[in-house]
């Protein structure tokens, strides 16, 4: 990802001392055992293992303390915000401005907290020879306009195309910024993911599928790729470079595919949440985060 060891060395000390420096302007967190209450998590599957992390961490700190911490998707996670079924709501997307009116309609104030960052991985299995593709690719190959690893320097193959289901925030993200090239000259807001693509209930489950089947493409985020699966180095048009997502690439804005992982509450946080925020954007918690494979804010 980077030309030498010793750049990727310099780059990863430049990130962990903007997480030491203090990452927000609560960038200092003191653990207070007479802190009680519970707190509901709903949300961002993407974000699922961050927060369970916090959560473990925050609890262990303050016993008196109860999280729990659910995945099924980031539009499920602001639909429970807007009903008032829970505390915290995390997502992997922004909420939409539909969202928002329906939320005021019931008199919810959502209430946005970046927590992080995220690059948006496209993998492969590690069998195929495919290392770089555009934007425009990709939107192609979502759309079902290529269909063959042929047509994009591969092996003479259909192309397995996976994504995750339309609860996700990962999948509203993909589609907006990829499918449709958002901000590309090429933009196209009436695209749609193809009537082949096959539609996931969990990051975890594309993984593992591309890990297994030599013909798939998926995409996931940075926290999620292991070393069983191959990520591919993305070009924003065909003139750029092609860069792999990584920590470093996502911090310096080189690579195409990243976006914030968000908290929403109803207004401002306060009491016991506002405390277990305080503890995820301090120097501690942002720790965690790339400790967990995402990507710290750096302020």
């Amino acid at each position: 990802m980077s030309k030498s060891i010793t750049k990727w060395s310099a780059s990863l000390i430049l990130v962990l001392m903007l997480v030491l420096a203090g990452c927000s302007s609560n960038s200092s967190y003191t653990d207070d055992s007479a802190l009680s209450g519970s707190i509901k998590i709903i949300g961002s599957n993407t974000v699922t293992p961050l927060s369970s992390i916090w959560a473990e961490n925050f609890m262990k700190a303050n016993p008196r303390v109860s999280i729990a911490v659910s995945g099924p998707g980031s539009g499920v996670g602001i639909a429970a915000l807007i009903d008032g079924t829970t505390d915290i709501c995390q997502s992997s997307r922004l909420i939409t401005a539909k969202e928002m009116e329906q939320a005021k309609a019931k008199g919810v104030n959502p209430y946005e907290i970046q927590v992080a960052s995220d690059a948006l991985a496209v993998i492969v299995n590690l069998a195929n020879p495919v290392s770089e593709l555009t934007i425009e690719q990709l939107s192609a190959i979502y759309t079902g306009k290529i269909t063959n690893w042929k047509e994009v320097g591969g092996k003479d193959a259909p192309i397995v195309v996976m994504s995750r289901d339309t609860n996700s925030g990962t999948h509203a993200f993909f589609k907006e910024h990829v499918v449709q090239m958002y901000g590309l000259p090429t933009a196209d807001k009436t695209l749609e993911y193809g009537k082949d693509v096959l539609f996931l209930p969990s990051t975890e489950a594309g993984v593992s599928q591309v890990a297994a089947n030599p013909n798939a493409i998926f995409y996931a985020g940075l926290g999620y790729v292991n070393d069983k699966v191959k990520t591919i180095a993305v070009r924003k048009t065909a003139g750029d470079p092609a860069v792999k997502p990584s920590v470093d690439t996502a911090l310096d804005g080189t690579y195409p595919i990243s976006r914030p992982l968000v908290y929403y509450t109803n207004g401002a946080p306060a009491g016991v949440i506002k405390a277990y925020i305080d503890y995820c954007l301090s120097k501690e918690g942002q720790k965690v985060v790339l400790e967990a494979g995402f990507v710290p804010l750096a302020k």
